[in-house]
């Protein structure tokens, strides 16, 4: 039982964290984010089965986890006013060509940045985008006239 209250808890951190950090950041890892994340993923386990190295203990922290990622799907899923909460809202960057600061800063992004993703679809001008949506995976779609 211990083992699955600590699975519980480390799933919230992991939650609490990954929500903080922000869509964008999480979509545009660079080398040392995935080291990073390498680290935290041992610190993990080490916190979550602490001297537990049983097949037994893995197992049932896997179970826990895995339950509870289709728990919270399940309640973002039958339960749409905790949909915003558990996995975000899409955030309008751009609407009619013009570009709205206050999102931006709000995502920790530049307008080179948003400049070099819509380069990256085949969009010369930031003038010709009717919508530029950061999408809940951290990626931004772009609508043009």
């Amino acid at each position: 039982m211990d083992l699955v209250v600590r699975a519980v808890v480390i799933f919230a951190v992991i939650w609490v964290v990954t929500r903080v950090v922000g869509r964008r950041e999480l979509s545009t890892m660079e080398p040392f984010d995935l080291i990073l994340l390498v680290v935290i993923g041992d610190l993990v386990q080490q916190g979550v089965t602490q001297s537990d190295y049983s097949l037994t203990g893995a197992i049932v922290v896997i179970l826990t986890i895995a339950l509870l990622t289709v728990f919270m799907s399940y309640v973002s899923f039958r339960v749409p006013r905790l949909r915003p909460v558990l996995e975000g809202e899409p955030l309008v960057l751009i609407e009619d060509g013009r570009i709205i600061e206050r999102n931006l800063r709000r995502e920790r992004l530049t307008v080179d940045e948003l400049r070099a993703e819509a380069r990256m679809n085949d969009i010369d001008d930031l003038a010709d985008v009717r919508f530029a949506v950061l999408e809940t995976n951290g990626r931004i779609s772009f609508l043009t006239a």
